[in-house]
């Protein structure tokens, strides 16, 4: 029986790759580039800054001027965190159905609290959430189980009961890591990524869909 349920943000709960696109898109504007569309960027919106810095200068972080490149990425999505953010199609009702259900629920992310705490009090769900794990709220971030772990402890519910819905493999690795289900979101940042080894209970085309998964 699932008891509670916890969601991965991005590319799950909700759709920041538009914001995250343009916080690229501005940085290489400052470097005399083009624009990328958001086809492009939407499959690595899950994968972070490094991720995304990589998809946009061919960097990685131990590159020469990479610190630069994300300092100036970070700075401008902070001040720009939820222009073109909102929830995905069905997210609304799921969120209120949990809550009549009296299921607690909350947030598992690997985003940083500087983001994570701003973003979901823009979109009015921070109050509302049981919990608020980010990226750095534990010496170790997913794939590793100590997130999820923490999100357990915090809200009282043994992980066994509690469900986790997310969009990546590294999702799936903690969610099996933590002894705790996992849900595919299929409708997020997947790409057509082939889930079918991966260490999960089954995927969702829409957020509703998960009810059936309780």
């Amino acid at each position: 029986m699932t008891k509670a349920v916890l969601f991965d943000l991005d590319g799950t709960f909700a759709d920041t790759a538009p914001d995250l696109a343009a916080a690229l898109n501005h940085v290489r504007s400052l470097h005399d580039l083009p624009p990328l569309p958001l086809a492009a960027i939407r499959p690595q919106a899950s994968h972070g800054s490094i991720g995304l810095l990589k998809l946009g200068f061919e960097v990685t972080p131990d590159a020469p001027g990479f610190a630069s490149l994300r300092t100036a990425f970070l700075d401008y999505y902070a001040d720009h965190i939820c222009v073109h953010t909102v929830l995905f199609p069905g997210m609304v009702q799921l969120i209120d159905t949990l809550e009549q259900r009296h299921l607690p629920w909350g947030i598992v992310t690997n985003k940083p609290h500087r983001f994570t705490v701003p973003l979901m009090q823009a979109l009015g769900m921070a109050s509302r959430a049981a919990c608020l794990v980010s990226g750095d709220t534990c010496a170790r971030a997913k794939p590793y189980p100590d997130p999820l772990l923490k999100a357990s402890e915090i809200i009282g519910i043994a992980p066994q009961l509690c469900l986790y819905l997310g969009d990546d493999q590294r999702d799936a690795q903690a969610a099996q890591a933590a002894d705790m289900r996992c849900i595919i979101a299929a409708y997020g940042y997947i790409n057509g990524q082939d889930i079918s080894a991966w260490p999960i209970h089954g995927a969702i085309e829409t957020p509703l869909q998960l009810l059936h998964c309780l």
